[in-house]
């Protein structure tokens, strides 16, 4: 399995970015078995979970953006979102994409969001 995400970038404070995780080396049967997570890892900080969705669509998300980011997941483009909305300073980092399964764990190359005026 391999994981690529897209859409991270420059954005001012109270802007929005939707980030894109793609997998590929699966058929989307297979995608549709794993559990999703988005994590985000500023300078000098441990990498931290955002938002996760199961194979049974049950969602969370950390506290620090509940109610600004969104998670989402298409089963047929093999593909999970991360809709961020009224984006904070405080939200840039490096964004991974992260699809795990019982003892199963790919991660991606990670797509940089910086949050700045």
């Amino acid at each position: 399995v391999q994981l690529v995400e897209s859409g991270g970038g420059l954005v001012q404070p109270g802007g929005s970015l939707r980030l894109s995780c793609a997998a590929t080396g699966i058929n989307s049967n297979v995608f549709n078995i794993y559990n999703m997570a988005w994590y985000r890892q500023a300078p000098g900080l441990q990498r931290e979970l955002v938002a996760r969705t199961t194979n049974s669509r049950n969602s969370n998300y950390a506290d620090s953006v509940k109610g600004r980011f969104t998670i989402s997941r298409d089963n047929a483009k093999n593909t999970v979102y991360l809709q961020m909305n009224s984006l904070k300073p405080e939200d840039t980092a490096v964004y991974y994409c992260n699809a795990y399964l019982g003892r199963q764990d790919y991660w991606g190359q990670g797509t940089q969001v910086t949050v700045s005026s």
